[in-house]
Formats: C-alpha cells, structure tokens, sequence
C-alpha cells in the first residue's frame, strides 16, 4: 500500500506504523509505502491509502499514462460504471515542476479513455470523495517524475483541503471545518456549542454560521465574524474554570488551546467526556513540546478516558494542522440538554 500524508510528517507516519507492527519499505515527501494491512482506519497521520497499489514507471508522459490506462482498463474486466467516479492524481508539492508533470500525463490519460471508453471517461471527477471511508476509482501517486503509483480502492482518512472565509477570524477557522468533514457530522440551527479558549473566535464563528448557538469562553477578544455575532455570547472565563450549569449537557464542546496536550486531557477533556458535559466533541491536542506517537498510544489506552467515554473517537493530523492532533466524537453517556 502506498499512504501520503502532510508533508515533513512521513518520519511520524512511519513510527506510527511501525506502533501498528507495519514496517515502511520507503517514503519521501509526504508518503510512505508499506506492506498491505487490514485496520488503517484508526491511523492519524494518514491522508489517503492505496490499498494494492501497482508501481509503474516511463520515461514520457505517453509511456506512464499508456500504463495507468492499461491497468485501469483490465480491472474494470466484469465492473460497469454508472455513476460519478474519483480519478486522482497527486504528488510531492516540494518537486519544482512535478505538477506539470502530472497534469499531463492526466491529460494524455484521459485522451487515450475518451478514445477507448468515452462513457467512463465522461463521468470522472478529479477530486476525493468527501468524508472518510473506502472508495474506488483511479488513484494515481507520483513519486518523481518517472515513478507513480496507482490503486482502484483506497482508503480515504477524511482529511481535506477547506475553503476560507473572509469573516473567519482566525486560520483555525479552517481546522474545525475539516474536523467536522472527518466526523460526518456538524452543528446544527438551534444546537448548543460551549468553545472553550475561543480567542479570536475562528471556532465559535464556524459554528454560529451553521445556526449554532455558541458560548465562547476566553479572556481574550473575539475577532471578526464572531465579533457582535448574535448567535455567539463571549464569556471572559478561563476555559479550564468555565463556570458550568448543573444538569446541562451541551450539544458541542469545541476545544483549541495552546497549552501541554497532558494538561488540556486531565484537567479540561477528561472532566467534560466523564461527567457528560457535551454529547459531541472536537478538540486539538499540540504536540510540538512531546513525543507525538508516545501521546497516540495514550490517547488510545484501553483504559484511557477517550476509550471509556466515546469510544469510536477519531485521532487525525488534519491537512490544516501544524504540530497537533485533532480529535473527534460522540459521548456515549452524556447528560440531558437544556429544554
């Protein structure tokens, strides 16, 4: 299989495979390969995994896009398309002029499709489902000029690219609306959301424009879109001694702060996952100070308080993320809202 992953963080890919017993044959500049596995689901840093990939190599565009169209042709042996289906092409950002590259070998690729089965051809879409979860169609990945890889399944992580916006306050904005793209789920009109370090409101923001209505928690000032917003009411509270409401259960708890990944787990998440503060959650944990795969396996820990009180919380290096995770999910015993 061959996994990419954001760029400069392959070498944390390859320890968190090797976490999960898989050793890396190679990896480069956003991506590694590595035997196939059965359970990547749960992996963080992954983006995209090729499930069965087939290395080619050329040293034209004609040779690499004859080759990628006489494997796609032969798997289709017995399959018909029907409908809208994923033809992706990727590579190494940090390779000067690799995207030309790319961009004609697609081209050349899809002149010999149009030419040999133009149906097929008509209905491709050159991006990611989204969401997270397996999905067929064409998967191409350059590793140089001459050296790509391609898949029919893949395996997709959940992480994207999001488009900004111009009342967003902050560049975080962007990190929440991809967390709610790997969840599968986000605020609603008239659910409650507590963002707890909300400065400048990039979070808050997010949610109020879905209808949300939000209490954002900080000391600092709300910027922006979040600023007079009518659906958000700014407390100037630390988030660690927010003043709770006996017997409320929020519908969200959003969480982004810039403090030791330990100390925002014991004395802020742990006490709301436990006590059933929220029944949905999305929060990031910075990792640039500790040992990233080390603080995984705690976050994993059978016994650990992800573990006991949403099971099924998702753990992912997000396209947007610098030097943290970000972490995903639902309570499983959470308490009854406001009327």
């Amino acid at each position: 299989m061959l996994q990419t992953c954001q760029a400069g963080f392959e070498t944390l890919l390859v320890r968190e495979l090797a976490d999960a017993g898989v050793a890396v044959t190679e990896h480069g500049p956003g991506w590694v390969v590595a035997p196939e596995v059965e359970h990547v689901a749960d992996l963080a840093f992954p983006h995209v995994t090729l499930r069965t990939a087939r290395e080619f190599k050329g040293e034209s565009v004609n040779a690499l896009a004859t080759q990628i169209a006489d494997f796609f042709l032969t798997s289709l042996q017995g399959e018909r398309i029907e409908s809208a289906w994923p033809c992706v092409f990727g590579g190494p950002a940090e390779h000067v002029g690799l995207g030309r590259r790319m961009s004609a070998v697609e081209k050349a690729l899809f002149e010999i499709l149009r030419k040999r089965f133009a149906r097929v051809a008509k209905l491709a879409v050159a991006d990611l489902p989204r969401g997270a979860g397996p999905a067929r169609g064409l998967f191409i990945w350059f590793t140089d000029f001459g050296r790509l890889f391609v898949a029919r399944d893949a395996w997709i992580h959940g992480q994207r690219r999001m488009a900004d916006d111009e009342l967003a306050p902050s560049r975080s904005y962007l990190k929440v609306e991809e967390a709610f793209v790997v969840l599968g789920r986000e605020p609603a009109p008239d659910e409650t959301v507590v963002d707890l370090g909300a400065a400048p409101g990039g979070w808050s923001y997010s949610a109020a424009k879905r209808g949300a209505r939000v209490i954002a928690v900080d000391n600092g000032p709300l910027k922006g879109g979040a600023l007079g917003n009518s659906l958000i009411e700014h407390r100037a509270e630390d988030a660690f001694h927010f003043n709770f409401e006996a017997g409320v259960a929020y519908d969200w708890m959003l969480c982004d702060l810039l403090e030791e990944p330990h100390h925002v787990m014991k004395n802020l998440i742990e006490p709301w996952l436990a006590r059933g503060w929220c029944r949905r959650f999305v929060f990031n944990l910075k990792f640039g100070h500790v040992d990233s795969v080390a603080l995984l396996r705690e976050l994993r820990a059978p016994d650990g308080p992800l573990a006991r009180y949403a099971p099924g919380a998702q753990i992912r290096h997000l396209y947007h993320d610098r030097e943290e995770f970000t972490v995903v999910g639902e309570v499983i015993n959470s308490h009854p809202g406001p009327a």
